[in-house]
């Protein structure tokens, strides 16, 4: 029986002001995966692909995920808060019901490269109060199995727990570097798993995954990662909310009365307490 239930792959879109990216989650070929809403991967060595960055916009009812691989991303909202990740770090933020931030990438010798991962919040999470976190490499706690690498962003794996919490989910979200070792994954009970391929080829189980590719897994059955040449995979995993998914835009609710407030909110200056980025 075959683990991988279904392969898709990105396509080429632009955010912020004009910032070029692949879609790989909310596209026309792949639309919500509960609760994750939303995967982008921005990857240039040309500053003219995202120079402009993400000026300030809003954001309702979900949280974002920003991980990067090279180069650094600042981040500057309407609470406050302040921070710039390096390469390996993570930014988590939890909008829920409103914040107004703005992104500005910013290469390294030479190159920009990372995701962003939109996860949903259930109804009666949606209007509490908005956090923020930074955390850097050094914070990401790393296991190696000879030459395979896994970075535990969130969740668990050997006894290691990663820094970013989405209470109830079961989220987990595993950076895998593989060279000749293998990587094994006993399901953790979440309905929904999937993986995204960002270098190399790997097979799993026996069948093959290529670079680029986003991969939906068998959620009962062990996985076994290996790589067919230097492969990277961000492995995605969680328990879905199984709420119905109301978006505009920025704007993630349950029904599209609270899609309207959403905006009636923005518009009148009362979604993130009125308080303008510095």
């Amino acid at each position: 029986m075959s683990v991988i239930l279904a392969k898709h792959r990105g396509m080429p879109a632009q955010d912020g002001a004009g910032v070029k990216l692949t879609r790989i989650i909310n596209q026309p070929g792949l639309k919500h995966q509960d609760p994750f809403l939303m995967l982008d991967e921005f990857r240039s060595d040309n500053p003219d692909d995202y120079i402009a960055g993400f000026p300030p916009h809003p954001h309702r009812g979900f949280c974002t995920l920003t991980y990067m691989l090279a180069g650094t991303m600042e981040h500057k909202d309407s609470v406050g808060n302040s921070g710039e990740v390096d390469a390996g770090g993570v930014q988590w933020m939890k909008a829920a019901k409103g914040i107004i931030h703005a992104e500005m990438p910013k290469q390294v010798e030479g190159l920009m490269w990372g995701f962003q991962l939109w996860v949903n919040l259930p109804g009666d999470e949606k209007m509490s109060e908005p956090e923020w976190h930074d955390y850097p490499a050094a914070s990401i706690p790393e296991v190696k199995n000879g030459d395979a690498l896994i970075r535990i962003i969130s969740g668990k794996y050997q006894q290691q727990e990663g820094p970013v919490n989405a209470p109830g989910r079961d989220f987990l979200m595993l950076d895998v570097h593989l060279e000749s070792d293998s990587f094994s994954l006993p399901s953790q009970g979440q309905k929904r798993r999937l993986a995204y391929v960002y270098q190399g080829e790997l097979t799993v189980n026996g069948e093959g995954a290529k670079e680029g590719e986003l991969i939906l897994l068998d959620p009962a059955e062990t996985l076994d990662f290996s790589a067919t040449e230097h492969a990277r995979f961000i492995l995605l995993a969680a328990k879905p909310i199984e709420e119905p998914i109301a978006q505009y835009g920025p704007f993630v609710m349950n029904s599209s009365d609270q899609i309207e407030q959403a905006i009636k909110d923005y518009q009148s200056g009362q979604l993130a307490a009125n308080q303008k980025l510095s």
